[in-house]
């Protein structure tokens, strides 16, 4: 009997930029028309990369990781990483593309940053999260600018934005140590002043690009007080000339969860030349401008994952026949589905409103609420869609039922890459603190916000969208009420609300943001999509707010009588 079983056909992907309608639309409303075709055929070269060639490698390279050699055959400790096949064509592809040098080239002036994390966004998930050490360099490069030290501008802004593959540098981030990763005012680096600059002795717990060429990384000189203003931020080459390790060594590879062809490396510090890049204090301070970047980054690639995730489960409903009909066709899987996409739709918004602010920002093209919102926004956005990915993944691979669960599908990798972004670039417990800080700022913080919300409902003229919008702003304002009821009052309550007041923020925000969006879109573009998928998002809970008796909380969380 020649017996031939079913086989089930695949999800598969075409081209990532002419099939993600919510990119275009996001990208057609925020630019004028001239640029957004200007920047089309470069998103669309990008979105077939990323399912031909990167696509491809990245299941050719599904059970390799990177490799530590710290010795070579003859006794000398060379402690030598090779990464993977696809990140070495990575390293091509990026600076070919763009993907960093588009932030930096004046061609789309205050656009530039939209056509870049487009770029990002769609180059991302085929990469094997190669966006890491790309978020790093990025978030370098703006701290050198904004740092003013021309020297090491003029020594490494060239390399960092380059399109050449032979002369881009990627760069690290070394702040992590063994006591603790957000609380970075606590390291234990010590720099020495030498005749030509400083040595650097510590240890760096995790390094996410020890094979960059740089790195800023945090160090305390010699007679430097405690805590974040008494750490300096220093520059470091980590070759010389001949390409060896500038007395740097590489104590191990991280066995993660996920993130496994980024190799992140525990290194030790025995005297690494540095130089300071704004001073010797005030450290913490002066990384600002890298983590507006990093975080950014990091909220784009929530969506980008999120779009991967539910692209994939929408190809597959097309295909997956069970119980006598198409998963398609399944009012249930139906209902699953339109959640995710909603849920990922609103993501992107909150994302990319984050991005639009800081492109206008940087090209002196801002509006007068501009830096307040980016203060604000910029962890909202990051925590928000970093706590979305996760869910939206994780329901997306149950949505395959057992293949989900199986590797060489490739998709139990994404769950796992998409669990470090609720985590790297500051918990969500870390930015939720950071929301409250930037509320503190000042009444300009809350004005900002209060008045871009008018101009988002302004020009509205759905009456649906216009009741969901309303509804959004509403909980925005009870949000707020409580925390200026609560902060004087009740400080500690405010700290132990943090994330469900920042969740609440960023959920509502992000459901302010759509509603707008899909207006704009039934108007200019004669497209009903957004607005049913704004509606649905605003059925989903967004006011998470609520006070737990601290004391309850303690008993309940330590198993305390």
């Amino acid at each position: 009997m020649d017996f031939r079983p079913f086989n089930q056909a695949p999800p598969t992907l075409g081209n990532q930029y002419d099939e993600d309608r919510v990119l275009r639309s996001v990208l057609a409303r925020a630019m004028p028309a001239d640029v957004a075709q200007g920047v089309a055929p470069s998103l669309r070269e990008m979105g077939s990369l990323a399912v031909g060639e990167l696509l491809r490698m990245q299941g050719e390279d599904r059970l390799r990781d990177p490799e530590l050699i710290s010795w070579s055959p003859w006794g000398e400790r060379i402690d030598e990483i090779v990464v993977t096949p696809l990140w070495q064509r990575c390293a091509a592809v990026v600076p070919e593309h763009g993907v960093v040098a588009a932030a930096y080239e004046p061609t789309f002036g205050p656009y530039a940053r939209l056509h870049q994390f487009a770029l990002a966004y769609l180059f991302g998930p085929s990469s094997d999260v190669y966006t890491c050490p790309l978020a790093m360099t990025d978030g370098a490069a703006r701290t050198l600018i904004a740092s003013g030290n021309q020297a090491l501008i003029d020594r490494a802004l060239p390399h960092l934005t380059s399109r050449d593959p032979k002369t881009f540098w990627t760069s690290g981030q070394w702040m992590t140590e063994s006591t603790g990763g957000s609380d970075v005012g606590t390291s234990e680096t010590i720099a020495v002043a030498t005749e030509s600059g400083h040595r650097l002795y510590g240890r760096k717990w995790f390094t996410s690009a020890t094979t960059a060429q740089m790195a800023l990384t945090l160090g305390r000189p010699e007679g430097s007080g405690p805590g974040g203003k008494g750490l300096a931020l220093f520059y470091v080459e980590t070759r010389d000339a001949s390409g060896r390790l500038q007395n740097i060594e590489v104590n191990r590879l991280k066995d993660k969860l996920g993130t496994r062809k980024v190799p992140t490396a525990e290194i030790m510090l025995r005297g690494t030349p540095a130089t300071a890049v704004m001073g010797l204090a005030n450290g913490v301070r002066n990384i600002t401008p890298m983590l507006n970047v990093t975080r950014t980054w990091n909220a784009v690639m929530s969506v980008a994952f999120m779009r991967r995730a539910v692209a994939l489960t929408r190809d597959y409903s097309k295909k997956r026949r069970a119980f006598g009909a198409l998963l398609s066709d399944k009012p249930l899987h139906l209902d699953t589905l339109a959640t995710l996409a909603a849920e990922t739709e609103a993501m992107t918004h909150l994302a990319f409103e984050v991005v639009a602010i800081l492109g206008r920002l940087e090209r002196g093209a801002a509006r007068p609420q501009d830096e307040a919102l980016l203060r604000l926004l910029t962890p909202i956005a990051k925590l928000t869609t970093g706590k979305s990915v996760v869910t939206v993944v994780s329901e997306t691979l149950e949505c395959f039922g057992g293949a989900g669960y199986v590797e060489d599908t490739g998709l139990p990798a994404l769950l796992r890459d998409a669990q470090v972004l609720p985590i790297w670039e500051g918990t969500t417990n870390v930015l939720s603190l950071d929301t409250l800080r930037a509320l503190g700022h000042g009444p300009d913080v809350l004005g900002a916000l209060r008045a871009e919300a008018a101009r988002l409902t302004r020009e509205m003229t759905d009456p649906e969208l216009g009741a969901v919008a309303r509804t959004a702003i509403d909980t925005i304002q009870r949000a707020l009420g409580w925390l200026a009821d609560t902060a004087a009052s009740a400080p500690l309550d405010t700290e132990a609300s943090a994330r469900r007041f920042a969740l609440t923020l960023g959920r509502s925000y992000a459901l302010l943001l759509h509603a707008s969006h899909a207006d704009w879109s039934l108007r200019h573009e004669r497209d009903a999509r957004s607005k049913a998928a704004a509606l649905l998002y605003a059925e989903l809970p967004h006011d998470l707010l609520r006070v737990v008796s601290r004391e309850r909380a303690r008993a309940v969380a330590l198993d305390e009588a």
